[in-house]
């Protein structure tokens, strides 16, 4: 029997033994090799091959080789090139709210389909299948969601406090993070007040999230953006922000997050996978905390998209790599395995076991983040459920490409979002 990766935590590992048994009956002799290929930051990177070490170690009958890429756009593209013959058994491959072309590629094989073939039914997981992350519009797992993340709002706390603030942490309101914004950077914080790599994420899509607004039409109505006079004062603000040199304009995003470690920004948003990154560094004392949000719109903020990537199975291997492919993920799911690698990256927990077994030790340091976390376990409101909505990865490089000119002083706000609904 091939176990499922999100079997109920008790059984879990009695279902990967009579797996690995099984698969060594047949295939004893010799491991079954099979690629998985990812792209990762250098410490998630490490994280991640020291599992795939453990698990080569302890399961001699399948044997995990692994391929690192720089970028998402670098392994897709190789994925793109790929003979049959060459493309690996697992692969890492992101789900940009809502983007469903991965799943209709003709090579995917959808994880439901594997656990289905494997007559094992049960697949219960920290995120609700509501989220609609890695799932599709029949609640159905497409990936191990094992790369799901969150935006947060990322601090140093050592710049808050030279700054003399009280407490030591941003403001969740917009208009009063812009005063303080301008305090840390009277104050020691000149070169990088405020930063994001997530310029789309951040004042775009959640924006309306975090305001609990639906994000494009909404539920029910025409498809299309709309961005209303919210989304041109936001932006006009974030054009303030840059012009007076409190914010870091995205340009300079593919530095942000060494900048971040390095102590040199108070403030940086981004997502919440690269919290691992930042606790490896000794001399950064930072925290995190959620998005900020407007309360002319919302009385309390709401909750952002879920995003990130996930472990995709491919098809056209043999039967026994096939089942190989299934143990690895299956042994990436068990309640030591999985919590490691949510305390060690700052992605999601993969199960809820992982978050329980999480203690207070962890999060004493993080400020937020296990509130954050928390309510991702539960079912979603309507307005941050994952959207769907076809070709969304070539619409937000046009947002992007907009966004960037608006925070340059290319373009007015308003012209910015009038041309990117129109070529969205």
């Amino acid at each position: 029997m091939i176990s499922s990766t999100f079997l109920a935590p008790k059984r879990l590992r009695g279902v990967l033994f009579s797996v690995l048994t099984g698969f060594a009956s047949t295939a004893a002799w010799a491991a079954t090799d099979i690629q998985v290929w990812y792209s990762l930051n250098p410490h998630n990177q490490t994280t991640f091959e020291q599992l795939v070490k453990d698990f080569n170690k302890q399961n001699k009958e399948v044997n995990v080789k692994t391929r690192a890429f720089e970028s998402p756009e670098a392994l897709d593209a190789a994925l793109t090139l790929s003979s049959e013959q060459e493309r690996p058994n697992i692969v890492q491959l992101p789900e940009i709210s809502g983007l469903d072309d991965v799943s209709t590629r003709s090579y995917i094989w959808p994880l439901h389909q594997a656990i289905n073939k494997s007559a094992v039914k049960n697949t219960k997981g920290f995120l609700p299948s509501e989220n609609n992350f890695l799932h599709d519009s029949k609640g159905r797992l497409l990936a191990l969601p094992f790369m799901a993340e969150i935006p947060v709002m990322y601090y140093n706390i050592d710049a808050f406090k030279k700054a003399g603030l009280t407490p030591a942490q941003p403001a969740r309101q917009w208009q009063d993070l812009q005063g303080q914004l301008v305090d840390v950077a009277n104050n020691g914080s000149r070169r990088c007040p405020f930063t994001s790599d997530q310029p789309v994420s951040i004042n775009l899509e959640n924006l309306a999230a975090v305001n609990k607004q639906f994000y494009g039409a909404g539920p029910g109505k025409n498809a299309g953006f709309h961005f209303d006079i919210r989304y041109v004062r936001h932006l006009s603000t974030m054009i303030s922000w840059v012009r007076s040199e409190i914010m870091v304009p995205p340009s300079q995003f593919l530095q942000s997050p060494i900048r971040f470690a390095n102590g040199e920004c108070a403030v940086f948003v981004s997502n919440s996978g690269n919290i691992g990154q930042f606790a490896d560094q000794r001399k950064l004392n930072f925290a995190v905390t959620g998005l900020p949000y407007y309360p002319q719109v919302t009385s309390t903020p709401g909750n952002p998209f879920v995003t990130g990537s996930g472990l995709w199975l491919t098809k056209g291997h043999k039967a026994d790599a096939d089942q190989a492919s299934l143990a690895f993920l299956s042994w990436l799911a068990q309640p030591q395995v999985a919590t490691t690698w949510y305390q060690k990256t700052g992605y999601l927990p993969l199960t809820q076991e992982a978050f329980n077994n999480t203690g207070a030790d962890y999060y004493k340091n993080l400020g937020d983040w296990q509130q954050l976390v928390a309510v991702y376990g539960r079912k979603p409101d309507s307005t941050t459920r994952g959207f769907k909505i076809h070709n969304y990865h070539q619409i937000r490089s046009v947002f992007n490409n907009s966004l960037q000119k608006a925070l340059e002083g290319k373009q007015p706000a308003m012209t910015d979002l009038q041309t990117a609904a129109a070529e969205a």
